[in-house]
């Protein structure tokens, strides 16, 4: 059974071969045959070749042109080479996007996210990525939102929820809203009012037993230095009062001018008794022109 190409070579000729006899022009017959034989044959040659080498193509893994040498499409192990790789590509795709809005006037939206997590985006001038969703959405009758708008609804009831409950907490604290409490609630709700009081109670002490030691010591400090000026004090007025005290000659070799004594030498033991020492007024020790002053 000829073939399609056969059959179609033959259909226009066959009113030219019908005029030729089978046996008186079997040569000029075959004479108009052999070019057609011969183009079926190397058509036949050239449709199995190209079978072949398909065949041979879907065996081999995919390979990509990519500059002078091809790349295997797989994931790049190394590291350095795969974000290189990667930076490359992604500048190759967003030039084509700027091209494509300039040249052919579309609108295009990209967003790429790289292994690292960190994101790159492209959008045409004459709109935004939210336009191009909400674009998106009304072509492709989805809704990506709804999802995420249902978990929002439900996080916001939860979070109101609790928020209330706390209001009655509190609320129930201060002694009010207690009537829909049973007992073991109102107990409950007794105890750890006693909890709180006793919380409250130990940190008022603590503070106020902080604040006692602390004017405690600036009191004493105060007292110390009080007492220390007084000292001074009376030291300053005995000096001024009896300036016997004063040494006219440090020399020690100079044993009579080693102390001046004013108006002679029975003052030179003379003591200054305060008056809050009346006892001592009238005492004596022994001396020779010994006295108090």
């Amino acid at each position: 059974m000829p073939n399609k190409r056969t059959q179609n070579y033959f259909r226009p000729r066959l009113p030219i071969l019908a005029h030729y006899h089978p046996t008186s022009t079997l040569p000029r017959f075959i004479e108009l045959l052999s070019p057609l034989l011969i183009q079926t044959i190397k058509s036949r040659l050239h449709c199995y070749t190209y079978t072949l080498t398909r065949a041979k193509e879907k065996k081999r893994p995919k390979q990509l042109q990519m500059g002078r040498g091809k790349i295997e499409i797989k994931k790049i192990e190394n590291t350095t080479s795969r974000q290189v790789t990667y930076s490359k590509r992604r500048s190759g795709i967003l030039k084509k996007a700027r091209e494509l809005t300039v040249l052919c006037d579309a609108q295009i939206s990209i967003i790429m996210f790289s292994n690292t997590n960190k994101h790159y985006e492209y959008c045409s001038p004459s709109t935004d990525i939210k336009s191009m969703y909400d674009r998106y959405q009304q072509v492709t009758q989805t809704d990506l939102w709804s999802t995420q708008y249902e978990k929002m609804q439900n996080t916001l009831r939860q979070l109101k929820q609790v928020n209330d409950d706390l209001r009655k907490q509190i609320r129930q604290r201060t002694g009010a809203e207690l009537e829909g409490l049973d007992m073991d609630k109102l107990r409950d709700l007794e105890t750890d009012l006693d909890q709180s009081l006793t919380t409250v109670r130990n940190r008022k002490f603590s503070y106020i037993q902080t604040q006692t030691d602390t004017y405690k010591k600036k009191v004493k400090s105060s007292q110390e230095q009080y007492n220390t000026l007084t000292h001074n004090l009376v030291a300053l007025e005995m000096k001024e009062e009896h300036p016997i005290y004063g040494y006219v000659d440090n020399n020690p070799s100079n044993y009579e001018s080693a102390l001046a004594m004013a108006n002679g030498g029975a003052h030179m033991y003379g003591y200054r008794v305060l008056p809050s020492q009346p006892n001592l007024h009238e005492m004596g020790f022994g001396l020779h022109d010994l006295r108090l002053a």
